[in-house]
């Protein structure tokens, strides 16, 4: 996709159709609406008298009309924002996608946005709104042969007038690496299991770390069991595919860092989860190559931070796994023992995330990491806490968790803590090893799947991201498709960046 920024007059811009975000009640008196409703001749003002249009968050509407003078463009799509109060860089991002969206539907193959935020930074601002462009381009549609979505916007003109033309050059590229990382993630978690097993999973992080100028190092399953992983290779048992565990290393140049710091991001990678011999029901178990979800987040913010450059090192670990049932599978009250050592009474095998959890956090710990966040679509309890509109986090260290929650403010995503502690550890105590992978029965499900996780983090400071109900969309939203949704992935480049 094209892009290009204008910093005089949108009107110079020469696209199919023009996209301006509108403020609730606003009305065209002055400024960009006023112009809009002049190039419209008063259609803009009769709209708004009319209360056809409002100006609502997320509220559209499509004027037609002959074009004069300079513009070129003969419609004219308004976008509502909502409160002017409310309306931040990361709002743009919908706004841009959810123009793109509507105008693609209409056969525009290019338009010129004017986002109006004024109180946000410019590059910032470009950034987002290129983003938003991008994800809105994603489709579910890459099997099938007909039917196909064949329209796309090629050229997208970002106006902000008085902006510094460089600063909104480079926020655009900014944006075209996170958007594209973001698809890449999105692409990688939509892939059915039988395409996508842990050892197509780790060779397209290896391709991506090539291009990304990563280090890649995929361990195979006679190495992990020399590191002593057996609570997750338990998980791989059953299935005929191996297990293999993803390590994408950036090391700048040049560091910024504190000395001896190291962020690793960690992501569930289960391929296929049939629950193991504790099966799920059949019905919707199709959704269960989502189960790698977090794996997902973790390759594609690896991308983008390769292609950025941040100047601090970040260190991504993925357990890439399929749990299937079969006569070698883990049995529930097997007991394993982890690379840290310790014994765990496996319950029940469809608590599964957590066991190739434990050994992968373990491995970044060994690895140098002094800060650690996980994430993994781990518990459907988190699901009938929070819905699809929070990401559970949870850890031992408030100022990390704060971080989180802090740069997921900043991109547009939602982070809701709960609790950790000995209160909760205590349930997953086990009579037999030292402890099990599950707690009582329908008590703080996604409280126990993350103390478990905690009984493997030594020193570090972790925090972990439950995304159950948050990495996939069950419906189409105006600004992006259903299905996978790359979760945390803007959130975690903004962690990485609040570090160098």
């Amino acid at each position: 996709m094209k892009s290009k920024a204008i910093t005089d007059n949108f009107l110079d811009a020469d696209v199919n159709a023009l996209a301006v975000a509108v403020f609730k009640d606003e009305k065209p008196t002055n400024g960009v609406l006023k112009e809009f409703d002049t190039i419209t001749g008063g259609l803009v003002a009769s709209t708004i008298k009319s209360e056809e249009f409002k100006g609502e968050a997320g509220e559209t509407l499509l004027l037609r009309f002959m074009p004069k003078g300079k513009n070129r463009a003969g419609s004219v799509l308004l976008i509502g924002i909502g409160e002017k109060s409310d309306y931040k860089a990361a709002n743009v991002a919908k706004v841009a996608g959810t123009a793109a969206r509507f105008l693609r539907k209409c056969k525009a193959k290019s338009f010129a946005l004017i986002p109006r935020c004024e109180a946000a930074d410019d590059a910032e601002v470009a950034a987002c709104a290129m983003q938003g462009v991008i994800t809105s381009q994603f489709e579910l549609d890459k099997y099938k042969t007909q039917e196909k979505n064949g329209t796309s916007i090629d050229t997208f003109v970002l106006c902000i007038e008085g902006a510094n033309s460089k600063d909104l050059k480079n926020g655009l590229e900014r944006g075209e690496i996170i958007g594209d990382s973001m698809n890449f993630t999105r692409d990688l978690a939509n892939e059915p299991a039988n395409i996508l097993p842990p050892t197509e999973m780790a060779n397209r992080a290896q391709k991506m770390a090539k291009e990304a100028n990563l280090k890649c190092e995929i361990l195979d399953e006679k190495q992990m069991e020399k590191l002593g992983m057996g609570s997750l290779l338990s998980v791989s048992l059953g299935s005929a595919q191996p297990a293999k565990l993803i390590v994408l290393r950036y090391e700048p140049k040049k560091s910024t860092g504190k000395k001896g710091e190291m962020l690793a991001l960690v992501g569930k990678g289960i391929t296929f989860d049939t629950g193991g011999i504790s099966i799920k029901p059949s019905e919707n178990m199709d959704a269960m190559k989502y189960d790698m979800s977090g794996g997902a987040s973790v390759i594609g913010t690896m991308r983008a931070i390769g292609l950025l450059k941040p100047t601090v090192p970040v260190l991504g670990i993925i357990a890439a796994v399929e749990n299937m049932p079969d006569g070698k599978a883990t049995r529930p009250g097997d007991v394993v023992t982890a690379m840290n050592g310790k014994t765990i009474e496996i319950l029940n095998t469809d608590a599964e995330g957590r066991l190739v959890l434990a050994d992968a956090v373990a491995y970044a710990e060994q690895q140098g990491a002094t800060r650690i966040v996980d994430m993994a679509t781990l518990t459907g309890a988190v699901i009938i806490a929070l819905g699809d509109s929070h990401t559970a986090i949870l850890g031992n260290d408030q100022q990390l968790i704060d971080e989180v929650i802090e740069c997921g403010k900043d991109a547009g995503e939602n982070f809701w803590q709960l609790p950790v502690g000995a209160g909760y550890s205590k349930g997953i105590k086990s009579d037999i090893a030292d402890i099990k992978n599950i707690g009582p029965a329908r008590k703080a499900g996604t409280i126990m799947g993350a103390v478990f996780i905690e009984e493997f983090v030594d020193k570090a400071k972790w925090a972990h991201l439950d995304i159950a109900g948050t990495a996939w969309a069950d419906a189409e939203k105006p600004h992006h498709s259903k299905g996978p949704t790359a979760v945390a992935v803007r959130t975690l480049l903004k962690l990485v960046e609040k570090s160098q």
